[in-house]
């Protein structure tokens, strides 16, 4: 009997052993934290061994196979010596993927990966399609494959997912964007993040489908490298293109793919609005051509979806001060893009744990939208030199609440006070989630 032992008890830790101990694995798992009451539970009813609050080396160095956590990074003193040993080390993406025929459809991307994920399995929900919805978003995807019979999965893939996957193929790949995030775990450099996330096509044939977008200069670079053996479908708001989708000069937007009638539907419709945006339903709609669903399912889709919590999602308007939670931007970019499209004056609340970030791509939106910045972080000594200068209020905040006090305090009717940290929230929050509920609960009770 094989043995696997799986490091981290999470939602996609937990999966895995469900899995792996239906398909007659000898399953450990042990995770450095506590575990939640609900794993503790389905750990125990499913018969599976774990531990808690260690990593026990003696039961870990032991296995076959080992499923890391995507949050384990692979400098662990661990996953070293798991690496010397021989012993394989993959994610649950890769596990899974191995027991289902399901056709995958995987989304990455430094921004806007999660909207594209929700936008399509939203619209194949609508056309009726048997799917299932996992990676970063969702439910985990081993216990999907344990529990379900799907047709498709709409996979959110993050770069520490895709650095575990080896043997796994993507039948529709769509890479968003690549931006500087996470560099402190690609040793600083931008092109072993890129070569991540370019891990997304790896495996694909000719049979499969490659959406990509032509405006990123780093995407582009990098695909000069690559041997792509995918259909390609490019999308663009700047260039016409042939097959894949583009932005015409009077808004329309054009979805073409082959041996279909192309799809026309202007930016307004967009349920999704904002330049990034497009490129998200675009991606959507190219998808949804490909897996040939109706023209009217996918152009319904477009205009009715609702995104998700803590991105850009209005909290309220308190005497006449708007407060937008969008606590899900953990890097630059995300926020540039919600600074981006805002239209009012702006109290930006900024900070968390600073992952090598690089913020003077911020510079031109903070000097033309921003009035103050609050700190919310536990050092903000980068984020005050590096906007000092440019606004004239810069506050620090030790809480959600005070931050939303201060801001209250210092706007006027007009104004929009901003949650877009720029930075994980791990050094004063559980996770992004938690800092974006405390944000909304403080708003609400002002």
């Amino acid at each position: 009997m094989k043995r696997l032992v799986i490091l981290g008890g999470g939602e996609s830790g937990v999966g895995t052993a469900v899995l792996a101990q239906k398909k007659g694995f000898d399953v450990f798992l042990s995770d450095k934290g506590k575990l939640k009451d609900k794993y503790k539970n389905v750990l125990s009813k499913n018969g599976i061994k774990w531990e808690e609050e260690k990593h026990s080396e003696n039961l870990i160095l032991n296995a076959d196979e080992v499923v890391k956590s995507p949050g384990i990074p692979d400098k662990a003193d661990l996953i070293i010596a798991l690496h010397k040993k021989g012993i394989p080390v993959i994610s649950e993406i890769e596990f899974a993927g191995r027991y289902t025929t399901a056709k995958n459809i995987c989304i990455t991307g430094s921004n806007g990966k999660t909207t594209t994920t929700l936008l399509t399995y939203h619209m194949m929900q609508k056309a009726g399609l048997n799917v299932g919805l996992a990676g970063n978003v969702g439910k985990s995807f081993a216990l999907q494959v344990a529990e379900n019979d799907f047709d498709f999965y709409v996979l959110e893939l993050s770069s520490f997912q895709l650095d575990g996957m080896f043997e796994f193929k993507a039948d529709i790949a769509i890479l968003l964007n690549i931006t500087p995030d996470h560099l402190d775990r690609y040793d600083y450099k931008l092109e072993n993040y890129a070569d991540s996330k370019f891990r997304i096509i790896q495996n694909q044939t000719e049979l499969d489908a490659f959406i990509y977008c032509i405006d990123d200069e780093v995407t582009m670079k990098m695909i000069e490298t690559k041997n792509i053996k995918a259909k390609q479908y490019p999308i663009s708001i700047k260039k016409e293109v042939e097959i894949g989708a583009y932005l015409k000069e009077n808004n329309q937007l054009i979805i073409n793919t082959p041996n279909t009638n192309p799809l026309f539907m202007t930016i307004q419709e967009l349920a999704l609005q904002g330049k990034h945006n497009i490129y998200n339903s675009m991606a959507a709609a190219v998808t949804g051509k490909l897996v040939e669903i109706r023209k009217e399912t996918i152009r319904e889709s477009l205009s009715d979806f609702h995104n998700i919590d803590h991105r850009l999602e209005l909290v309220g308007n308190v005497h006449g001060i708007e407060f937008i939670n969008d606590s899900k931007a953990t890097n630059v970019n995300s926020t540039w893009y919600a600074l981006e499209s805002m239209n009012n004056p702006v109290i930006l609340i900024l900070g968390g744990v600073d992952k090598g970030n690089d913020y003077s791509m911020l510079n031109d939106l903070i000097k033309s939208k921003v009035k103050a910045i609050i700190c919310l972080g536990t050092d903000n000594k980068k984020i005050i030199k590096a906007f000092g200068g440019m606004v004239e209020t810069i506050l620090e905040a030790k809480s959600a609440k005070e931050a939303v006090a201060q801001s209250y305090k210092i706007g006027k009717k007009g104004d929009t006070v901003l949650l877009s940290p720029a930075c994980a929230s791990f050094d004063m929050f559980e996770n992004y989630e938690d800092r974006g509920t405390q944000f909304k609960q403080a708003v609400r009770a002002l």
